[in-house]
């Protein structure tokens, strides 16, 4: 029998950079539409995440995608895979 070798599925995620003022570490916020449960309406709930920024390339408001990582300090679990738009 052969055994079948796993990739591990890693969380990727879009978000945009609310926030550059560290070194090598820029702050995204993801977004995100839940149905509420009562009022049936869609609400944004926003979650804030620390992510690696290798070069110190990214902007506030570039769109980035994001994946998760090993943990790189006490926050950050999330790298900057690319820069998917500058903002201008």
């Amino acid at each position: 029998m052969e055994e079948e070798k796993k990739k591990r599925r890693y969380k990727i995620r879009i978000g945009r950079v609310v926030s550059n003022k560290m070194d090598k570490t820029v702050v995204v916020a993801i977004d995100r539409l839940v149905l509420h449960p009562r009022y049936n309406k869609r609400v944004r709930r926003t979650k804030r995440i620390y992510a690696h920024d290798k070069g110190n390339q990214c902007r506030i408001g570039d769109v980035v995608r994001v994946t998760e990582s090993r943990p790189l300090s006490r926050l950050k679990r999330w790298r900057v895979m690319e820069i998917l738009e500058r903002m201008k």
